[in-house]
């Protein structure tokens, strides 16, 4: 299916200033929950929907970290990751930036230096496996590892994940871009191994059958509600007020009816960074949609 360009750019548009909304109100003592709340809020009042919740990740996370209802934790001495979705229609803007309250910016550099060095190459008839060994030897030249076990991806109508994927590491064989894919590129450099491992908080879901046969009035209730406000896009537990949510929740992702997303982490000790971009590929380049 070819792009709507229109909504894209409305899209990326609208995620350019709330990205500027999120970066102001990271700073220590904010409260996380805060933050998340009123950027989802700008992105309804601009016209647009979030695409997912917004991701706050921490140290040593990487991703689908966001507050639950009533958080009440605020920001330290820490590495925060800020991802954030709109769509328009079903036509997504995806990305990300690092605020760094640790004191180790130079992680946060190789991160969006990465990010750069596979936004210079992007054009129709070039490899994914071209951008990923661009990634990795930037985040090897900082003396860091990417994140060998996430990648960047397709973005497609109310479709937050699908192909190509973008690596984030060099590989051998990789997709030819075409003209009119709309990719997101989000490298990860770590001081640590480079590999993220799942975290047992779960805050953010995702509806994976729509037509799957439901006994419980609740659950069934819960998955119409899912349907019609969600569709597929991921969800976080705060948008839904149900005193038994997370009793229908485990019934649905027992039946594989919904996914959940733990939180990814590297090792206890470690640093992530991330910097990501959408980008709508083009014969002689891309076009950025989210700046």
């Amino acid at each position: 299916m070819e792009p709507d360009r229109e909504k894209l750019r409305e899209a990326g548009r609208i995620h350019a200033e709330v990205s500027e909304t999120a970066r102001d109100m990271v700073e220590e003592g904010a409260p996380l929950l805060e933050l998340a709340e009123v950027v989802e809020e700008e992105i309804r009042d601009e016209g647009g929907a979030p695409a997912f919740p917004v991701n706050i990740s921490r140290d040593e996370e990487a991703a689908h970290a966001t507050p639950s209802r009533g958080d009440e934790e605020t920001f330290g001495e820490e590495m925060v990751n800020v991802d954030i979705g709109v769509h328009v229609d079903g036509w997504i803007a995806d990305a990300a930036f690092t605020v760094d309250l640790s004191g180790r910016d130079e992680i946060v550099e190789a991160s969006r230096d990465a990010l750069e060095s596979a936004l210079d190459r992007v054009e129709a008839g070039v490899s994914t496996a071209e951008l990923g060994n661009a990634i990795e030897e930037t985040i090897d030249g900082y003396g860091y590892n990417p994140v060998y076990n996430l990648t960047g991806h397709g973005l497609g109508e109310y479709q937050q994940h699908t192909s190509p994927s973008v690596p984030n590491r060099g590989v051998d064989q990789g997709v030819t871009l075409e003209q009119g894919d709309v990719i997101a590129i989000e490298p990860f450099a770590t001081d640590g191994g480079g590999k993220v491992k799942e975290g047992g908080d779960e805050e953010i879901y995702s509806l994976q059958d729509t037509d799957a046969r439901v006994r419980s009035r609740r659950a069934r209730e819960l998955v119409e509600t899912i349907s019609d406000e969600y569709r597929t896009l991921p969800f976080a537990k705060r948008w839904i007020d149900d005193d038994r949510l997370d009793m229908s929740l485990r019934r649905l992702k027992s039946t594989d009816v919904v996914e959940g997303y733990p939180v990814l982490k590297e090792d206890e000790g470690y640093f992530v960074s991330q910097a990501e971009h959408t980008v709508m590929v083009e014969e002689d380049g891309c076009e950025i949609t989210t700046e």
